[in-house]
């Protein structure tokens, strides 16, 4: 995927971010590089009786007791269909650590201004409220993910213009 990765090039001189790509079917989606903690294969989920529906349960990870979210779920999709291999990204947020269950991990990018778009009118609307934006990648879109919005459960998300 070097393809997706050459703006970076064009984006020296300005300001980069690098994001972690994750995927959910053929949907890629990028979390903030400086969020994400660690990439592993979940196992061991213990589920939680009452949870919201998009927690999966908890799980070990290194020793610490962790709340695996499925993105899936979050995101309002339909459950996966195939018994293939999930992978967990490690986030954290208030000294609490989550595992966001994906259907896979890309690579990082480092992109720039020039391929930022605002988010778009006509994103599913249930995305729209966990969106910072998008990013246009030679025939593919990379929506941006807001962990905080992902990880805030019945609190409802303050506008982003407010502040």
């Amino acid at each position: 995927m070097q393809a997706a990765n050459s703006n970076a090039e064009g984006a020296d001189a300005g300001a980069t971010s690098d994001f972690v790509t994750v995927f959910v079917g053929e949907t890629m989606f990028g979390l903030a590089i400086d969020r994400v903690h660690d990439v592993f294969i979940p196992a061991g989920i213990t589920p939680v009786p009452l949870s919201p529906p998009e927690i999966v349960g908890l799980l070990n990870l290194r020793g610490r007791v962790v709340t695996a979210l499925c993105l899936r779920r979050r995101l309002g999709l339909p459950a996966r269909t195939d018994d293939g291999r999930q992978m967990a990204i490690g986030l954290e947020q208030g000294g609490e650590t989550f595992a966001l269950i994906v259907d896979g991990v890309g690579e990082v990018l480092k992109l720039g201004a020039a391929t930022h778009e605002p988010v778009p009118i006509n994103l599913d609307a249930r995305w729209r409220d966990l969106s910072l934006g998008v990013h246009r990648l030679d025939g593919r879109l990379l929506v941006i993910l807001d962990v905080d919005a992902l990880l805030a459960f019945g609190a409802p998300r303050r506008a982003a213009g407010a502040a």
